[in-house]
């Protein structure tokens, strides 16, 4: 009789957790066993018993086959990526050796992730630390609050959750104001100068929600259901914050606000109905837009949360900057190393886009480790609803693993175009191509060659050591 392997699923557990935003307590009291089991489950120290994995499918509204199924192939495929690091270029790593770590040795092949990541982390930090210069540490609760939503890759259960009932609960009362309406709150449109340069104000005394009347349509719904969020959803909102110690103050208050305009997102583009449309439509974003009433920004920032468990849609990643190369957001679901400092890639189509503006640009993108990539990137305009009101104009990409490209309307007819990927960096100072004519600066770890004699169509030529 074959022998039965233990079921080990300690990281998918992790996952399932943190996407539920339970605390390991909270799961406990959920499956009836003590958070130190969990703890234990988590770090597979104890195997998944049949029924514990039974009573995960029932609590959570899970399929046993899904949980059950083993993570050794996702891991294989991971320390595959990550074993192509030039770092372990003089290591002979056979496909087969990397797979029988992962089948069967899943925690030693997290521990190895994990220690590559702490290295990347600790590679980009030094880049940022030179790049970055005085004055960098104001910045740090934004990057706080990056690593908090990164970490969860921008989805929000409950969140989610809520704002179908909302979204429900709206539709039937005849539309939003109906439904403030009925809260008893109305909402008034005013003009900026009464305003004074806000977009949106709750009057409390007088139960009125204050809009900017300059607003177009998607943007008029958006501050619309981010009111709601901000009140309705209040409680979720504490519930996923409280269960976490941050730096500072700041970065709770960012992280609130943030939160609030993914429930004002879910409200206007409920998952399910949303989530459906945007594989029948082939994440075709201006479509998408159009469906559901709202802008390009609006739906871009929507398809990077569609990573419910059981229904996950294509992950996706976010960056939105302006002309000068500056980040404004950044979401990351697919896995991007994007640039915490010193700037993006200039042969990223991101920061062409402005030579034509509203137009739809298409990309494959190849990463030095390898790692490929698919783009679509846009520009987007905010503000100047009215004569000698400002307009400010950034770019918006949206991007997927080249694996997933094919469900995109963009990359029909361009699986050809593959094989000729732009080859693009995170940063320079990450970047050890030596070919590119588009670098700034050189790489962390080379030194640059002193040559009298010559000088070749690239900034810098580099030593081999």
């Amino acid at each position: 009789m074959a022998e039965t392997r233990p079921l080990y699923l300690g990281p998918r557990l992790r996952r399932l957790r943190r996407e539920l935003g339970l605390t390991q307590q909270a799961m406990a009291d959920d499956l009836e066993i003590s958070p130190s089991y969990v703890a234990l489950l988590e770090r597979n120290q104890r195997p998944v018993t049949a029924e514990m994995l039974v009573r995960l499918a029932r609590t959570y509204r899970l399929e046993i086959g899904d949980l059950a199924s083993e993570d050794g192939e996702d891991y294989a495929r991971r320390l595959s990526d990550v074993l192509r690091d030039p770092i372990f270029g003089d290591i002979d790593l056979p496909a087969l050796e990397i797979s029988d770590i992962a089948m069967s040795f899943p925690g030693v092949s997290e521990a190895l992730l994990r220690l590559h990541g702490a290295y990347t982390r600790e590679q980009q930090a030094l880049a940022e630390q030179r790049a970055a210069g005085p004055g960098a540490e104001e910045n740090e609760p934004v990057r706080e609050a990056q690593r908090f939503l990164a970490a969860r890759r921008n989805y929000f259960h409950p969140l989610d959750t809520r704002a179908e009932d909302l979204a429900a609960e709206i539709e039937q009362a005849g539309g939003a104001e109906a439904w403030l309406k009925e809260k008893g709150v109305r909402v008034r449109a005013l003009p900026p100068e009464v305003m004074m340069g806000a977009l949106r104000r709750f009057d409390r005394h007088n139960q009125q929600l204050l809009l900017d009347d300059t607003l177009d349509g998607p943007s008029r719904d958006f501050q619309t259901a981010t009111h709601i969020a901000h009140t309705a959803m209040r409680s979720d909102i504490k519930a996923i914050l409280r269960v976490e110690t941050f730096a500072s103050e700041t970065t709770r208050v960012l992280l609130q606000r943030a939160l609030a305009a993914y429930g004002a997102a879910a409200m206007l583009m409920p998952y399910g109905k949303f989530a459906r449309a945007a594989e029948q439509r082939g994440y075709d974003i201006e479509a998408l837009g159009g469906l559901f009433g709202a802008s390009f920004e609006q739906v871009a920032h929507r398809l990077t949360t569609l990573q419910r468990p059981g229904e996950e849609r294509v992950p996706f990643f976010f960056l939105r900057l302006d002309e000068a190369g500056n980040v404004s957001k950044r979401l990351d679901g697919a896995g991007f190393p994007f640039a915490a400092h010193g700037g993006g890639c200039p042969l990223w189509s991101v920061h062409q886009v402005f030579r034509a503006p509203r137009v739809i640009h298409t990309q494959w993108l190849e990463l030095p480790g390898g790692e490929r990539f698919f783009s679509v990137a846009r520009t987007v305009a905010s503000g100047g609803n009215g004569y000698g009101r400002g307009q400010v104009t950034r770019a918006v990409a949206l991007g997927c693993a080249a694996s997933e490209a094919s469900r995109l309307v963009y990359a029909r007819g361009m699986d050809a175009d593959i094989a000729k990927a732009t080859p693009i960096g995170v940063t320079c100072r990450l970047c050890h191509r030596s070919d590119c004519t588009a670098r700034s600066v050189p790489p962390i770890g080379r030194d640059v060659m002193v040559d009298d004699t010559r000088r070749g169509a690239q900034p810098y030529t580099f030593t081999d050591g």
